[in-house]
């Protein structure tokens, strides 16, 4: 094993004897401790923090990260993900308004360029905490009298089966990694540039007609993917249990 490695190894458990917020000791000191060269102490900090274990405060110290959210893959909304884990859910929408479908969304929801397309991007929070920033695409005709106030107080997908008894049977997702831009940054208040994973989901109702198409840009600080790998030639079956080094879900 490098001396990185076991230096980063070594900085992890003591993460594990310490409490969110609380300071690690200096480069120097770690150095001294760990009996390695301050430069070998750096990269494996540097590595840390880029994993979101640690957190960097100018001319404060290093401190431990807050955990990051483990996030399934099934087809559940942002809220039951964030209650399932002990965390409040949040929403704040930032706008809404309708507009013509376009070819590209005519595409994908499967209407014509012309027909009337309700866009919305919300602020997503847990515990008062930003966690992504969402766009969501659904025809107008599907959902009347949406407002911004109902996505802020309920589910996206509560409503659809209580107010307009639509229900979500299944769908495709991807997932890819990306870095922040400024909009996204300034919202989710991270550097610019910042890993990120961004989740694009098209779902379905019992009807075969799609719902909806939403892509969300997700804090890659907060979040891993994690999956659980068939053998034998099966396919691979996500968990109910996510997160990321470099990746996330939404609703």
């Amino acid at each position: 094993m490098s001396k990185q490695r076991e230096t980063r190894e070594r900085v992890l458990e003591l993460i594990d004897e310490l409490g969110v917020g609380d300071a690690i000791p200096s480069e120097r000191q770690l150095g001294l401790d760990l009996s390695v060269s301050r430069l070998t102490v750096r990269a494996a900090l540097d590595e840390l923090v880029r994993e979101g274990y640690l957190v960097r405060r100018r001319g404060a110290g290093t401190f431990v990260a807050e955990p990051k959210v483990a996030k399934g893959i099934d087809i559940t909304s942002f809220s039951d993900d964030m209650r399932a884990r002990g965390l409040t859910p949040a929403s704040r929408t930032i706008d809404l308004r309708t507009i013509p479908a376009g070819a590209r969304l005519g595409r994908i929801l499967h209407v014509s360029p012309s027909e009337p397309v309700v866009a919305v991007k919300r602020l997503r929070l847990a515990d008062g905490e930003p966690m992504a920033i969402e766009l969501l695409h659904v025809r107008s005709s599907l959902v009347p009298g949406l407002t911004a106030a109902d996505l802020e107080e309920n589910s996206f997908y509560d409503l659809l089966t209580s107010r307009w008894e639509v229900t979500i049977v299944g769908g495709t997702q991807t997932v890819e990694p990306t870095v922040t831009n400024d909009e996204e940054s300034a919202a989710l208040g991270v550097p610019l540039h910042s890993p990120a994973l961004l989740f694009e989901r098209v779902t379905r109702a019992a009807t075969a007609d799609v719902v909806e198409y939403t892509s969300s840009t997700y804090r890659g600080d907060r979040y891993r993917l994690v999956t659980e790998i068939g053998v034998g030639g099966r396919a691979l079956q996500p968990t109910s249990d996510i997160g990321l080094d470099q990746l996330a879900n939404w609703s």
